[in-house]
């Protein structure tokens, strides 16, 4: 796990860096979404909802950070273990898999496996989600503590401080269990603002990511069968389907599969976000419409990256 002392062992200037670049990247927030605009949010939530971005979530971005060296919010010096939330009604959607070839990520194995028993999500494609989302160094090892410059993505899953704040408030979640269990919530079931921080700092903590991105493929998987999409019969597969919603999220998802992509606006605004404005502008101009580019990026970047076979042995 990554705690305050795990922190506190990581050498001053790799601590320093991560500290003024989530410093930095409140800064670069504003001026992103100030050239993005309205439509250019990517905090989404269930159906395309998209929550405010406040200084206050900024600024819980910077002290989830500064909680891991005591310099801001205390967290509890020993979280209390979660109590292991029910497992999706709805079956594993595919057979038996162990998961291997992980390498240097050997260690978050039995994360990966503990998640998958919980929610039927297969290993594999959790560690396919994964290896997509979080940033690597040069041996192929997971960066627990990877962080996205210009949004509020964090940790091996990239969840968006919003995202992370609501699947912490959806009962029946790992996420929820841990947060109950510590007092972090308030009587309506919401993340209190003086337990922000330490709730997004969970970002960082691998069993958390790993569990957090479990919980969040089992909705989004769920969502997409109760809006038509055949899981079983998918061309992209289980792992595909869940990094699209994971990517897009459900809103989104549920758009792009119905109708084989998003609007023009839409569309645009998430491949200059992806890409920059000089890549989109030429993707763009070589597919003819905004919609078709993102489309095209966006399976070509699936099929690239998201391979759960190399993760899997069949048993």
């Amino acid at each position: 796990m990554i705690d305050r002392l795990a922190f506190q062992a990581l050498p001053p200037a790799r601590r320093a860096a991560l500290i003024y670049g989530e410093a930095q990247a409140e800064m670069s927030q504003r001026l992103w979404r100030a050239a993005l605009g309205p439509a250019g949010r990517s905090d989404q939530e269930d159906g395309g909802r998209l929550p405010s971005f406040d200084s206050d979530t900024r600024r819980a971005n910077l002290d989830s950070l500064l909680a891991l060296i005591g310099e801001g919010p205390q967290s509890p010096t020993t979280p209390a273990a979660p109590a292991t939330p029910a497992a999706s009604a709805a079956p594993p959607t595919t057979q038996s898999i162990e998961v291997e070839g992980l390498g240097p990520n050997q260690v978050y194995a039995p994360a990966l496996r503990t998640a998958a028993a919980r929610t039927g999500i297969p290993a594999t494609a959790l560690a396919a989600i994964v290896d997509a989302e979080a940033g690597k160094d040069s041996s192929g090892r997971w960066q627990t503590l990877s962080r996205n410059p210009r949004s509020s993505a964090a940790g091996l899953g990239q969840f968006l401080s919003r995202t992370w704040e609501g699947m912490a408030e959806t009962p029946g979640t790992w996420l929820n269990a841990l947060a109950g269990a510590n007092g972090w919530l308030g009587e309506r079931g919401q993340v209190l603002a003086g337990a922000r921080a330490q709730v997004l700092a969970l970002r960082y903590d691998p069993t958390a990511a790993i569990n957090g991105i479990a919980d969040y493929a089992r909705r989004n998987l769920d969502g997409l069968q109760r809006a038509g999409v055949s899981i079983e019969r998918a061309e992209s597969g289980t792992a595909r389907l869940a990094y699209l919603a994971h990517h897009l999220g459900l809103g989104d998802a549920i758009r792009f599969l119905r109708h084989g992509g998003l609007d023009e606006h839409r569309a645009r605004t998430l491949l200059h976000a992806q890409v920059g404005s000089g890549d989109s502008g030429r993707r763009i101009a070589q597919a003819g419409t905004a919609a078709a580019a993102h489309r095209n990026w966006l399976l070509g970047y699936v099929d690239h990256h998201i391979d759960a076979g190399r993760f899997a042995r069949t048993l």
